[in-house]
């Protein structure tokens, strides 16, 4: 296996890990929120229209933490910093 293959394999599995993982944390967190704000409203519903506004605040910022795991992936797969490097590599060599 060449290290461009290899670094290309690792790069990929490492991007679809870092989704994999990167997403978990947020989703159940959206979910919990969710459940508690549903829990809140069904307890005080003149209260409804401000924790609406404030939940969907709090599920922007932990969706944030996804955005963020993603933005690496994409780079991990498209823009790898290796890539210049083993392409250089492998261009020094073949002379």
């Amino acid at each position: 296996m060449t290290d461009t293959a290899l670094i290309g394999m690792v790069s990929i599995i490492m991007g679809g890990l870092t989704i994999a993982i990167g997403s978990i944390g947020p989703a159940l967190g959206e979910a919990r929120a969710l459940a508690e704000a549903l829990s809140a409203i069904a307890r005080q519903p003149d209260e409804a229209g401000t924790i609406t506004r404030t939940l969907f605040v709090g599920m922007a910022m932990v969706e944030s933490t996804a955005i963020y795991c993603f933005v690496i992936a994409i780079i991990l797969i498209f823009t790898n910093p290796f890539w210049d490097f083993v392409t250089a590599s492998a261009a020094g060599a073949g002379n």
